[in-house]
């Protein structure tokens, strides 16, 4: 198999998404005022869905995010309540697709937590989790939530292993341990029943994620893969990363063959991250680079050229991370086929931007939006767990998005106890996560020995004065006889 370059010269063909355009919302339409995040980690830093923005901030002793509801746009209060319990920086935030209050977070502090905002936003700081999760031995750097089951979640640290919760339950039940270094992405298929790692060691892996088992690997000398993103059904993959001669590109690969990439395309020669984002209705790929302004957009096809280039948003602000609304939070009467949340950390500011297809009709454009993935989970965590896959459940777009909210998500209620996957108990070696922290339980195991001692002292006290009590007993009962 022999790989494909591909050239930048463009090749007109009849396409509906030819002259896609970005528009950046009106100033009164961003949110200003916001203090993001200036960590370096390697991820997005912001979360969308039809109800909130969230966006983890800079913070001073721990980690905290924003949540601002998505119609309340305009400069905010610098006294904006966050959502602030995690003790280490927070390192990636993702709502949960079917519960729209529902979002989840990982941080430094090794642990993943699940929130609950209430409607309408926050009105005063959260510190208190749905359910706090704690069974990696080092930091959480991705979390992702299971595209089509309602309870099941995703989380990858830097211990290199995944661990799948069950939030039914509030534990872990698998544990993914095939990687040797970090892991840098990780992406579903449709539904759910494969998924698609990247990783520090240079290869590439599609995971059955039930058994762990490994179905394709690909050791990628010549293309260092960075993202990985799953092209919807078309049983292919698209990674994007950087060359032999540190330029970046993306590679088109067949899922069930891993041995050589179908296509590579040299993308240019800056130095910043490339992120995928991938439209399964629109068949469009969105390539945003981390630290410049510049989204480019690309039509994916099963036959050659594969990749065909379209257009380039333009913008002079560099992107730190962007979020992406999900469809039934479009503006179909706009035409609008994607839209970005734009992270600007020297302006604090983000920035929608609409991807448009221009259209003359007022009606709507059912050829533009197909039936898409719905808020509604196609099964529970213990049906995916024994084993059905399921598609996701299908939405339309045409009459807007009035779904009746009778879905309720409830936490277990959970007991302190070890939590033990394939023979491990996970949280025997959990460490502290800073030297403060440290302290902080060196002290308290010092008081609870302390405590322990005293409590010794007083029972061993207790059974001395009962055993007399006895003795006496015997020896007065025969005069009493």
């Amino acid at each position: 198999m022999t790989v494909t370059k591909m050239s930048w010269r463009p090749t007109y063909r009849s396409s509906k998404f030819r002259n896609v355009y970005g528009k950046v919302a009106n100033r009164e339409h961003c949110y200003d005022g916001i203090p993001i995040t200036k960590n370096v980690h390697d991820n997005h830093f912001c979360a969308v869905n039809s109800k909130f923005v969230a966006v983890v901030t800079e913070s001073a002793g721990g980690g905290s995010f924003i949540v601002i509801p998505v119609s309340q746009s305009g400069r905010q209060d610098s006294h904006y309540p966050k959502v602030c319990g995690h003790q280490g920086n927070v390192l990636d935030i993702k709502w949960n697709p079917f519960f729209e209050n529902i979002i989840a977070s990982c941080s430094e502090d090794t642990s993943v937590r699940v929130w609950e905002i209430p409607e309408g936003g926050l009105r005063r700081n959260m510190t208190e989790a749905v359910l706090e999760l704690y069974g990696h031995s080092r930091r959480v750097g991705l979390i992702e939530w299971h595209p089509t089951s309602s309870g099941i979640l995703f989380s990858a640290g830097y211990d290199y292993k995944i661990l799948i919760w069950n939030l039914e339950i509030g534990e872990p039940v698998k544990m993914i341990d095939c990687h040797s270094d970090v892991i840098l992405s990780m992406s579903f298929n449709t539904d759910g029943s494969l998924l698609a790692t990247s990783c520090k060691d240079k290869k590439l892996r599609v995971i059955e994620p039930r058994s762990g088992r490994v179905l394709q690997q690909a050791s990628c000398k010549n293309h260092r893969v960075n993202r990985v993103v799953f092209l919807g059904n078309m049983k292919r993959l698209l990674t994007t990363g950087v060359s032999r001669w540190n330029t970046r590109q993306i590679a088109l690969w067949d899922q069930e063959d891993l041995s050589m990439p179908i296509v590579e395309e040299d993308i240019d020669g800056l130095s910043g991250l490339l992120f995928p984002f991938y439209d399964a209705d629109t068949h469009m790929l969105y390539l945003a680079g981390k630290g410049d302004g510049n989204i480019r957009y690309f039509e994916i096809t099963t036959e050659k050229p594969y990749i065909q280039y379209l257009m380039e948003f333009r913008s002079p602000a560099p992107q730190k991370g962007l979020g992406v609304m999900p469809k039934h939070g479009l503006d179909v009467a706009a035409c609008e086929v994607f839209r970005f949340y734009k992270l600007v950390t020297l302006k604090g500011l983000i920035e929608p931007i609409s991807m448009i297809v221009p259209r003359r009709s007022d009606t709507y454009q059912e050829d533009i939006y197909p039936m898409t993935a719905g808020t509604e989970p196609a099964l529970s965590a213990s049906e995916w767990l024994s084993g059905i896959d399921r598609d996701p459940v299908l939405m339309s777009l045409k009459d807007g998005y009035h779904r009746p909210n009778q879905l309720v998500f409830k936490a277990p209620v959970k007991e302190k106890k070890s939590v033990v996957v394939n023979g491990i108990d996970l949280l025997e070696n959990v460490p502290p996560r800073t030297e403060n922290e440290l302290l902080r339980m060196f002290f308290r195991q010092q008081d609870e020995l302390r405590r322990l001692k005293e409590e010794l002292t007083t029972k061993d006290v207790r059974i001395r004065q009962l055993e007399l009590e006895l003795n006496n007993l015997k020896n007065v009962s025969p005069n009493n006889v």
